[in-house]
């Protein structure tokens, strides 16, 4: 069977090229739109004509049908209109011409009726012609009738009305506008309620749009009546009917997809969502005769209709539109129902996983076809571990986000994804372990958080790692009263104490005062000194005699492939080789035999090793790495005298001081001359300390830069 097929076709949908795919077989003309999923399709028996047209840079094929209807499809290429030609003359038996159309511009013609569609032509070629069925209403005038148009919300730009003059000829019996005016209204989709309904439910609920109405059934389209609204509806606008259970299993919500939508003012409603209680029941009998349902509609409808109200609405509405009734698929939830509860933009609703799709009821209602999905993605819910997202990423580039969802939903929605061969987003070797543990079956609120944990040991290891390098920069300090550094030491010094007694009869502010200064310049010593300077440290030089070490499996096989992995993947740069080399090497089918080369070669190193340390080699090294280590442990030893101050022997409190000390025997003039020397003698030895002090810490500073680099050699050395 020969079979031709396109995709980027495009076909005319009320005024807009809406793109799609093509399929051309002996039986049928089939278009797939890609936005709605809506299948079109022409049967064989049905094409009385076809034609090529050209079109801006491409070809179109203009296919009328014995009920009148035209079918425009375009994006066609030129060497195509050969193969084309043929399948049609084969299959069809039909002979496909090149339908010319009239550039002059002229505004002025003969309009011609065929079937469903109005022609304009000039000179015996076509200007344009508009499907009758894209009228949404026609009205006329003296000498003219204007024809109003259905709009198509996708297409930027849209044709609102059009008006043709029509001139009175007095010769003929019947007014031309009439006759003009009859021929469009009998094929154009104006509503008109006329006639008896075929069935009428009242008072239903529905929740897009929200209120109550009723619901009068027609042949060609559904009125939905309410208090403050009224909405007409063609039969051809509704794309898919389903019917959904509620969670609660007393209730059943009954949605009707639309292409277009209804409008409210600016408001657009695409899905028609009721709800109905399962204990509802109705019994209505149809305006047919047994002849009428069995010519029209092929015994599907019997004149007598009894039972819930959703199924005997379901079952009418089946039938009329001639779609399928789509119920819930084979997915059972953790609550034995087929929706799971969740929250979308922040209202709450339920998600049902439908055989060939999700659908999200109801504000806003949302259908995602499986065809749409480019990936899935499972993720924590705000840091809670009672629930979690589902996200679902369009091929368009949209992500959907299924908030709130329990975590005893998890395993049930993740096996119906794999079965359904959905690209799960996060989802690696082992990542469904995972997953359980951080969605798991388990009841128990107070578990271990999978999670929390992995994230703790990672904090702690950071912590460690930077005490460990910041262990020699730590700037906390024991409390050393025995240095002559410390600032508790001066402060509570014996001699400071006689010097500042109040008995001494001396100027104590004054001296207060420069002992505070010197304190604030000593503090600020301190600091410039612990800030650390950047040392510059010298590279060790590497020993040319030592071995190398053992390559692994992975770098033995990928030595030898990595050219052919250039070859194959000319596009990856240098730094995704690897990568792409990691994916092959997890495939790799005869790792052992690399395994075995690389033991091999493991065995080879460690002889030569051996030999080398035998030699005398890396000796220098561990001699270096024994004198550095010592003297990393080695404690900063001052070479100034201890001095006296907490010591127990020159330590004295002033509030114990007795009363014998500060009423002394010695006259004043001794007194105060013995205190200037003590001074005097006093600040030449802190001089002399903090000179000899200073000389210490820098000679310090040069032998822990020594162990730096030795220790740092050595580990160079290891690698």
């Amino acid at each position: 069977m020969d079979v031709l097929e396109y995709s980027d076709i495009t076909s005319e949908v009320k005024g807009l090229m809406t793109p799609g795919r093509i399929k051309m077989t002996d039986q049928a003309i089939v278009f797939k739109n890609n936005k709605t999923g809506k299948v079109d399709q022409i049967n064989a028996s049905d094409i009385e004509l076809a034609n090529l047209q050209r079109f801006v840079g491409n070809w179109g094929i203009r296919i009328f049908t014995k009920t009148g209807t035209l079918h425009r499809f375009c994006g066609f290429k030129d060497q195509e209109n050969e193969k084309i030609t043929n399948f049609f003359k084969t299959n069809y038996k039909k002979d496909i011409s090149e339908k010319e159309l009239c550039v002059k511009g002229c505004n002025w013609g003969t309009v011609k009726f065929n079937g469903s569609v109005l022609s304009f032509d000039v000179d015996t070629k076509t200007t344009f012609e508009i499907p009758l069925n894209h009228v949404s209403q026609c009205t006329t005038g003296k000498n003219e009738v204007t024809l109003e148009f259905h709009q198509n919300d996708d297409a930027p730009v849209g044709l609102m009305e059009m008006r043709f003059h029509i001139p009175s000829l007095e010769s003929s019996d019947t007014d031309p506008v009439d006759s003009f005016y009859s021929n469009v209204m009998n094929k154009a989709s104006v509503i008109s309620v006329s006639g008896d309904a075929i069935a009428i439910f009242r008072e239903i609920q529905c929740l897009t749009p929200r209120g109550r109405y009723d619901i009068k059934i027609f042949q060609a389209f559904f009125q939905l009546h309410g208090k403050t609204f009224d909405y007409k509806i063609p039969m051809s606008t509704v794309l898919r009917l389903f019917l959904l259970p509620h969670k609660d299993n007393r209730q059943m919500f009954f949605v009707l997809s639309l292409d277009p939508p209804i409008k409210q003012g600016q408001t657009r409603y695409h899905y028609l969502v009721f709800l109905f209680g399962n204990e509802e029941d109705t019994s209505i009998e149809l305006p047919f005769t047994e002849e009428e349902l069995k010519e029209k509609y092929e015994n599907k409808l019997t004149k007598e209709l009894s039972g819930p109200v959703y199924e005997v609405l379901g079952k009418i509405m089946k039938v009329l539109v001639n779609r399928k009734l789509t119920g819930p698929g084979s997915f059972v939830g953790h609550s034995q129902t087929p929706a799971i509860g969740c929250s979308y933009k922040a209202a709450a609703g339920y998600l049902y996983p439908l055989e060939r799709g999700f659908i999200y009821v109801h504000k806003p209602s949302i259908h995602i076809r499986f065809e749409e999905i480019a990936a899935v993605n499972f993720a924590r819910s705000g840091g809670s571990t009672r629930s979690f997202d589902f996200e679902i990423e369009l091929k368009s580039g949209t992500v959907h986000t299924f908030s709130s969802i329990e975590k005893e939903e998890y395993k049930k929605l993740y096996d119906f994804i794999i079965s359904k061969k959905l690209h799960v987003k996060n989802r690696g070797k082992n990542d469904k372990a995972t997953y359980e543990e951080d969605f798991g079956d388990s009841d128990n609120e107070n578990e271990p958080d999978a999670y929390l944990a992995r994230v703790k040991a990672e904090a702690e290891e950071r912590d460690s790692d930077l005490d460990e390098g910041s262990e020699e920069e730590s700037t906390d300090e024991d409390f050393k009263p025995n240095e002559p550094e410390s600032d508790v030491a001066e402060e509570y010094d014996s001699n400071v104490e006689t010097e500042s007694s109040d008995e001494s009869g001396e100027g104590s502010d004054d001296e207060e005062k420069k002992k505070k200064k010197e304190k604030k310049e000593k503090k600020k010593e301190k600091k410039e000194k612990k800030e650390k300077v950047p040392r510059k440290t010298k590279k060790k030089e590497k020993d040319s005699n030592k071995p190398k070490r053992a390559p692994t499996a992975f770098m033995l096989w990928l030595n030898e492939n990595r050219e052919s992995i250039k070859k194959d993947n000319p596009n990856l740069k240098i730094t995704e080789i690897a990568k792409k080399a990691g994916e092959l090497w997890k495939d790799l089918k005869d790792k052992p035999e690399w395994e075995k080369k690389a033991a091999k070669e493991k065995e080879k190193y460690l002889e030569a090793m051996k030999a080398y340390k035998e030699s005398g080699g890396g000796k220098k090294d561990s001699d270096d790495e024994g004198d550095s280590k010592p003297s990393k442990k080695r404690k900063k030893e001052s070479p100034v005298k201890k001095s006296s101050a907490m010591s127990g022997t020159g330590y004295k409190s002033k509030e114990y001081i007795s009363e014998d000390d500060s009423t002394s025997s010695e006259s004043g003039g001794e007194k105060k001359k013995a205190k200037k020397e003590s001074n005097s003698s006093k600040k030449s030895e802190k001089k002399k300390e903090k000179e000899e002090s200073d000389a210490g810490s820098e000679k310090e500073d040069e032998e822990e830069e020594e162990e730096e680099e030795s220790s740092k050699g050595e580990e160079s050395g290891d690698d």
